[in-house]
């Protein structure tokens, strides 16, 4: 494992945006990714925060928009934003928003043809750490959070739940909670995973709440204006199921906000505070 070439740097809030690319043996393609490196990166070791955007975006959306680096450089914290998806001419692709190309769902496919180069689920949980501790000699693993939007918020709620030893922390932003219950959700699963939908479980929140719990809190930030709400996102179900579960969850119903990065940039201060109260 290699570390990552350095491709562009920008001063901000005292600290530096990067912007990184490597050649991703899980993705077989080359993947781009954004870090947040606060002031006290220079003086020692911080925290990493991985943020997981949603669909049709890559890594700029949310480094661009997200408004986070004031507050990462207040406290310390890493941020890394990677992209959504393999990216490459001779990648498999639909012409759908939804799917394939800037739709990945954090799952490593299983079905041709997807197989060979959708294996997000991996990346994100394997060889983007290691990357990263050949390319940052200051951050921080043992104290790891994860956050994520829409498509990214269902990837991180996932992956914190299937991996607890590895992620200290956990928020989202209006995520896809039940995607064995929603059309974004079920396309994506079949098309990814075969039509067998016991082995869509391990990339619900829902269904991971009922079978694997989370012994920490977490927080959600839900527009209630949002045109995704009801076919789509359904928090209320994730909401009953930690409740059953015995999980801490606050979940917060914004009024006025819908799916946006405004919406995203309003809270994101709320978020970095959450994450570094617990990775502290």
């Amino acid at each position: 494992m290699t570390a990552a070439t350095l491709d562009k740097e920008w001063a901000s809030f005292g600290g530096r945006q990067q912007l990184y690319t490597h050649q991703s043996e899980e993705t077989g393609t080359p993947m781009t990714f954004s870090v947040y490196l606060p002031p006290q990166y220079d003086v020692g070791p911080c925290p990493v925060l991985y943020y997981l955007s949603g669909l049709t975006c890559n890594w700029e959306n949310v480094t661009a928009k997200g408004g986070f680096q004031g507050p990462a450089a207040r406290e310390g914290l890493i941020i890394i934003a990677p992209d959504t998806s393999p990216r490459s001419d001779d990648v498999p692709n639909e012409d759908r928003y939804d799917f394939a190309i800037g739709a990945g769902f954090y799952v490593d496919a299983t079905e041709t043809p997807w197989s060979k180069n959708y294996r997000m689920y991996s990346y994100i949980t394997h060889e983007l750490p290691a990357v990263l501790a050949k390319t940052l000699p200051n951050a921080d693993f043992s104290r790891q959070g994860i956050f994520g939007h829409s498509m990214g918020g269902h990837g991180a709620l996932t992956i914190a739940m299937r991996n607890p030893s590895s992620y200290q922390s956990l928020s989202a932003f209006a995520p896809i909670v039940a995607p064995i219950q929603v059309p974004w959700g079920q396309y994506a699963l079949k098309g990814y995973l075969g039509p067998d939908q016991n082995r869509w479980a391990d990339h619900d929140a829902t269904a991971l709440a009922n079978a694997v719990g989370w012994d920490r809190d977490i927080l959600i930030d839900q527009g209630d204006s949002d045109d995704f709400l009801e076919k789509e996102l359904r928090p209320g179900l994730f909401s009953a199921a930690c409740e059953a579960a015995n999980i801490d969850l606050t979940l917060r119903m914004q009024p006025g906000y819908d799916h946006s990065y405004y919406f995203i940039s309003s809270f994101m201060d709320d978020h970095i505070r959450w994450h570094a109260e617990r990775l502290k």
